[in-house]
């Protein structure tokens, strides 16, 4: 059976919903009321979603969806909205592997990463794990098989034979320092779970313990990618140092990435 056709609104309707944003303090007002209007499916539907986008809700989830490196990756509510800054930690990672190599997601979130590795790749044996439930819930709508998305504590839930097996892990962990959550803005730090920006006193909690607990799971010469900030990088390739990793940094000015990357 072919999905029905989505209703066409008038062009009224898109000025109508602009203005309504734009009220509302949205600085893409236009950019979003096209969106919205493409994704309703119905006018009631329309209503309830610039209510929520209205409320504060940041649009993505409202949406239902994200682009994130030409994909369309599902989004639910109260999920961490991967930034436009972890296309380049993807492309990173796709660079590093081949056709059969062992992938993990670490700090998966909606697992869009993983989900871009396996549309690139053929045959990538991908894990990916997250500590929040929700976050695994989307995530599991996104990669497949969905059993592979883990819910734990970093490597944790990860099945032991993969000790020493693992080609890359590729991480987006939490880099906000925790004073600093306060200052971001309102769609983010309202909406997107704390556990997901929260990355301690100096952002780099996280960080530590994956650099310092990846080496046994990955075979010799695998690589360990790790995005952080131009404020960070320093502290964050002091540490991949001392874990004993052969360490480089990439980065790419357009959207301010920066990604570290280890080789045992």
């Amino acid at each position: 059976m072919s999905a029905p056709d989505l209703p066409t609104f008038p062009a009224s309707q898109q000025k109508s919903v602009a203005a309504i944003l734009r009220a509302a303090g949205c600085v893409f007002a236009e950019d979003e009321a096209r969106l919205l209007l493409h994704t309703a499916r119905s006018l009631d539907e329309l209503d309830a979603m610039v209510d929520r986008r209205v409320a504060g809700e940041p649009l993505e989830p409202v949406l239902g969806w994200v682009e994130f490196c030409g994909l369309r990756i599902h989004i639910d509510s109260g999920v961490f909205v991967p930034r436009r800054r972890t296309e380049f930690l993807a492309r990173q990672a796709c660079s590093l592997v081949v056709s059969g190599s062992v992938v993990v997601d670490m700090c998966c979130g909606s697992g869009a990463v993983g989900t871009v590795l396996q549309s690139t790749l053929d045959a990538v044996d991908l894990y990916a794990v997250d500590v929040e439930p929700a976050a695994v819930r989307c995530a599991r709508r996104n990669i497949t098989p969905p059993e592979r998305v883990l819910e734990g504590d970093l490597f944790e839930p990860l099945p032991t034979e993969l000790l020493g097996r693992v080609d890359v892990v590729v991480a987006n962990a939490p880099y906000v320092p925790t004073d600093s959550i306060r200052l971001m803005p309102p769609e983010a730090r309202l909406h997107e779970p704390l556990v997901s920006l929260d990355g301690g006193t100096d952002g780099l909690d996280l960080q530590r313990r994956i650099i310092a607990d990846a080496a046994p799971w990955l075979r010799p010469g695998g690589c360990l990618l790790v995005e952080t900030s131009t404020e960070q990088v320093e502290m964050t390739v002091e540490t991949f140092t001392r874990g004993g990793f052969l360490t480089r940094v990439a980065t790419y000015s357009e959207t301010a990435s920066t990604v570290v990357i280890g080789q045992c």
